[in-house]
């Protein structure tokens, strides 16, 4: 390679740094978006109901045991938002996803493998990425939007400071199966907390389905790792699958509205789609992945 071109590659990651940078720290939100991003209220319907975290436990192993007999491989809509690193809550972010989980092949070490299209919000509407364990030394493949950006396939470490710019976890803690494992886990420290009060709405919409909704609420803040004052689960009761949770910190003031920690939804999830190797391969025709 000679001196002009190390000189314009060089240049090109610079800016790649700089634009990463821009693009993921996004917009802060309005107060309006910030109201929308509400816990669900319940008017305490003829659908609602009482549990134990024991209760909600059980639904969640329950969910995961099914996963492991049934879910090969999904495609969604991937709604998310979460609070980052620097404590300011991001913007809302919308992907189009396509999964290969770990679960496949009667085993559940099969390697996830993973592709996002950005929808939302249009600072990286175009963007795609594509990574999965077994594939391109487990590096990430990133097509980026922009005039200079995009003619080119970038390939990031998935844990270095480019790809978790603006992201609260790295692509391979991504999924309905590793939500599910996650609330297995805080649920276990809530188990036995009398502190802890559990309520069922079997009559909650979510987007076109009928679904339920689990609100966990804190009487009292632990301190510890991953504390909150509620928590929102939506429960597909047919598919056996957790399509949705929702975490919100503690109120500044005495009955004030809780803040947004994090919120992840599953919209239009088809499983068991048969997606095959040219779904994670930045070649496919379909992508949009430049061909150098």
């Amino acid at each position: 390679m000679n001196v002009r071109k190390k000189t314009i590659l060089s240049a090109a990651i610079v800016l790649l740094a700089v634009v990463v940078f821009l693009v993921t720290r996004g917009n802060r939100p309005s107060g309006n978006e910030v109201a929308n991003a509400a816990p669900t209220r319940i008017e305490r319907p003829e659908s609602s109901d009482e549990m134990t975290m024991t209760d909600v436990l059980d639904m969640a192993q329950a969910a995961r045991d099914q996963m492991s007999r049934s879910l090969d491989d999904y495609t969604a809509r991937f709604v998310k938002r979460e609070v980052e690193a620097n404590g300011k809550l991001g913007e809302e972010t919308e992907i189009q996803m396509k999964v290969q989980t770990r679960l496949r092949g009667d085993t559940e070490e099969a390697p996830l493998r993973v592709y996002l299209h950005f929808q939302k919000p249009e600072s990286v509407r175009g963007r795609e990425v594509i990574w999965a364990e077994d594939l391109y030394d487990g590096k990430m493949a990133v097509h980026e939007v922009g005039l200079l950006l995009s003619l080119k396939t970038i390939w990031l470490d998935p844990n270095g400071l480019l790809a978790m710019q603006g992201q609260r976890y790295p692509i391979s803690e991504i999924g309905i199966v590793r939500l599910v494992e996650k609330l297995i886990l805080r649920g276990e420290r809530d188990r036995n907390d009398p502190s802890v009060n559990v309520t069922l709405d079997t009559d909650h919409q979510f987007g076109s389905l009928k679904a339920h909704l689990i609100q966990v609420r804190r009487e009292k803040s632990t301190g510890g790792e991953d504390d909150y004052s509620l928590a929102e689960i939506v429960f597909d009761p047919e598919r056996q699958l957790i399509l949705s949770y929702r975490s919100f910190g503690w109120p500044q003031e005495p009955g004030g509205e809780p803040p947004l920690l994090e919120s992840y939804a599953y919209y239009d999830l088809e499983t068991n789609v048969g997606l095959t190797d040219a779904d994670f391969d930045p070649k496919n025709p379909d992508y949009s992945f430049p061909a150098f």
